[in-house]
């Protein structure tokens, strides 16, 4: 027992090396690629909703975008958007974070799961939205 791998330093690198042999590169960045077009399509569906704002470009797998109540009160917002993040959280539809681009409180989505569907995103903003306008309407 005292001379197994159990015992022996980490080695942290193994998983990932598995799974590239196992794999193939080819695989994981067909993964990659499809998480991107998800952010893109994502951003899509943000920006063609005049309730949601874009906050910063989606170059990659992230997406940062707020619900917007047409309100400039930057505090407001934030209260609004935390207050949709934890629903979120808490009913179990979605995960996101909350960060800050450029000064504007909003959500983040980080796409990078290879089972994340375009309907799982559009659920996603169906409860963003739900979420918002009975918050706004109180």
């Amino acid at each position: 027992a005292d001379y197994g791998p159990e015992l022996s330093r980490g080695f942290k690198a193994l998983k990932i090396w598995m799974s590239l042999k196992e794999n193939g590169t080819a695989k994981f960045g067909r993964l990659i690629d499809q998480n991107i077009a998800q952010a893109r399509y994502l951003s899509g569906q943000v920006e063609s909703d005049p309730r949601l704002e874009l906050v910063a470009p989606v170059p990659l797998n992230i997406v940062c975008f707020r619900y917007s109540d047409g309100s400039e009160d930057e505090a407001a917002l934030k209260s609004l958007n935390t207050e949709i993040m934890l629903e979120l959280q808490e009913t179990g539809v979605a995960v996101p974070s909350d960060t800050t681009v450029a000064g504007k409180h909003c959500l983040r989505v980080a796409i990078n799961n290879h089972r994340t569907r375009y309907s799982d995103l559009d659920l996603l903003l169906m409860h963003v939205r739900e979420i918002g306008d009975r918050l706004t309407k109180d």
